[in-house]
């Protein structure tokens, strides 16, 4: 055994939700132990890559066949290039099984995917917290925006969102920095299309996690546009850059990564938590590790299975599993479609530095002022920018030599292009299971995947393409198209909805409060939780609902009530 297993919280993963509820436990005045499976990542040492040219790369920072070979998932899309792989996981070590095709890009070290994140941040408004009950998909949500509203903007304030208040109304402002400024072209395309439709249709800046002024100790943004490598400047929110340097400053957070976690261990006579059990990846030792409280944070798919994988003598499906709802419900948001176009002049004008950011469109279907008539329910927004890349010439001769080098130091035209990402219901029947047949390195089940989009995500589709042609071609951009690259479940890498929050315990794993129904003294707060996914970036509404489930669970635990 370990010589200090007690601790007055435990928190499960390190990423955005876990570091979250590292630094609000710990500054609450908690004796806090954070378990992270993988390795440790510490802040600017271990961003090997971030200072490196692409001819300091053995292959450009490109992929190997042998990369493809080992990483047979990671493959299928963007993520699996040199620059980056050790933030992967080892597929090899980690498998899943498919009984539906699921493209599932995970994390295991400290930090998760708060270091590679797009770090696009959004509030979720009535809008998307009224829709279950709205439609009849799902479950109502049991909180509304008032509820959280005020934890939106402690997140924003922290963590460093940048971004204007846009007065959008199926988006809710928050409290921002200043925003990165939009080029001209983007400035000029945003002014014609609030005058083309009213004030209905918008172009706004991202609103992001970089910052743009000095805060807590972080530069701004630099302009590399290379996040997804770690920032030396800890110009963008992550683990690494401001929750986990806040907790320690406390002295009462103690990491523990190599640490996975396999069960909950659940005290049938209190009918709460008492602690959780791992195994060192490292040794394959096993150790426990007890607390009053337990915040489940290791993203909605790992979440989910250390619920199925707890307290089985119990629930046959696991801890929280009484309502049959656990691990069902699974979502993301469907993207790889949108369009594009070619922008007339502007020939005297240019672009410098890269910008770690780009346009939003927020969502402007089957809400008030949409007068088209829509076979689907929910939306969509889009994200994109305006650009100007280098020309080319059909020239064979400009394609060797000083002509070459001469060709791509030429400016083309501008362009601009969106590619739109939409909500997907909460499907009873989009679902994970453990698949008890097959193990992980350690000897572990693994999660068996079972998800698709259906007829509503299909028909939504069409209008993702064609009702941004439309107003590109209203705006007068030139030599317009559309595109669907196809959308493989998972590859939005916004897992959502396996534990979801309810009113009711017979159709819900997680109360208002994000606790686990079966287990008052358990909390999930990370995408796990989502009752449903909107078709907004999620992050933001994990730290919202991490920070106000501390909150409320430090009050209970003063009250003697867990």
């Amino acid at each position: 055994m370990v010589e200090n297993n007690t601790y007055d919280a435990i928190v499960i993963g390190s990423g955005i939700s876990g570091g979250w509820a590292a630094k609000e436990l710990t500054e609450k005045g908690l004796k806090t132990i954070m378990l992270e499976r993988g390795r440790n990542v510490e802040h600017i040492k271990d961003y090997t890559s971030a200072t490196k040219d692409p001819w300091d790369f053995p292959h450009a920072g490109g992929r190997t066949q042998e990369m493809i070979q080992d990483y047979p998932v990671l493959k299928r899309d963007y993520p699996l290039n040199e620059k980056n792989l050790s933030f992967w996981v080892n597929e090899k070590e980690s498998p899943y099984s498919e009984l539906k095709r699921f493209d599932w890009y995970r994390g295991y070290h400290v930090g998760g995917r708060s270091l590679m994140w797009g770090r696009q941040s959004y509030r979720l408004g009535d809008l998307d917290f009224e829709a279950n009950q709205r439609d009849g998909h799902g479950v109502d949500w049991p909180i509304r925006y008032k509820d959280i509203a005020p934890w939106y903007s402690y997140a924003e304030k922290f963590a460093g969102i940048s971004g204007n208040r846009d007065g959008v109304p199926s988006l809710p402002d928050g409290d921002y920095m200043p925003a990165m400024p939009m080029n001209i072209v983007e400035k000029d395309l945003a002014a014609r299309l609030r005058n083309m439709y009213e004030g209905k249709r918008y172009f706004i800046m991202g609103r992001t996690a970089n910052i743009t002024v000095p805060h807590n100790g972080r530069a701004n943004c630099q302009y590399q546009n290379r996040c997804w490598e770690g920032c030396n400047f800890g110009a963008y929110f992550s683990t690494q850059s401001a929750t986990l340097p806040a907790a320690m400053k406390t002295g009462k957070l103690t990491l523990r990564p190599f640490s996975i976690v396999t069960r909950i261990l659940y005290d049938k006579d209190t009918q709460k938590a008492k602690g959780v059990e791992i195994i060192d990846a490292e040794t394959n030792q096993t150790y426990e590790f007890y607390a009053k409280v337990v915040f489940v944070c290791a993203s909605a798919l790992n979440s989910a299975w250390v619920l199925m994988n707890s307290a089985t003598d119990v629930w046959e499906g696991g801890l929280g599993s009484s309502s049959g709802e656990l691990g069902h419900n699974l979502m993301d948001h469907h993207f790889r479609c949108g369009a594009g176009g070619r922008v007339e002049g502007y020939l005297d004008k240019t672009i410098y530095g890269r910008r770690a950011n780009g346009l939003y469109v927020p969502r402007f279907v089957n809400i008030d002022g949409d007068s088209k008539k829509r076979d689907y329910v929910r939306g969509f927004g889009y994200q994109g920018s305006a650009g100007r890349g280098r020309a080319w010439s059909s020239e064979e001769e400009k394609y060797v030599g000083g002509a070459f080098k001469d060709a791509i130091c030429e400016p083309g035209d501008w362009t601009v292009g969106f590619g739109a990402f939409g909500e997907i219901l909460p499907y009873h029947d989009n679902y994970i299971k453990l698949d008890k047949d097959k193990k992980d390195k350690w000897g572990l089940p693994v999660l068996a995947f079972h998800a698709e989009i259906k007829e509503n995500e299909i028909k939504m589709r069409q209008d993702m393409q064609y009702e941004m042609k439309e107003m590109l071609d209203s705006l007068g951009v030139k030599d317009t198209y559309v595109y669907d690259n196809v959308y493989g479940f998972g590859q939005g890498i916004h897992e959502m909805g396996t534990a979801r929050m309810g009113r009711d315990p017979k159709s819900s794993v997680l109360n208002g409060n994000n606790q686990v129904w079966d287990a008052k003294n358990v909390f999930v707060t990370d995408g796990a939780a989502m009752t449903s996914g909107g078709c907004v970036n999620p992050s933001l509404t994990y730290m919202a609902l991490t920070a106000r489930a501390v909150d409320f669970a430090v009050n209970e635990l003063k009250k003697g009530n867990l």
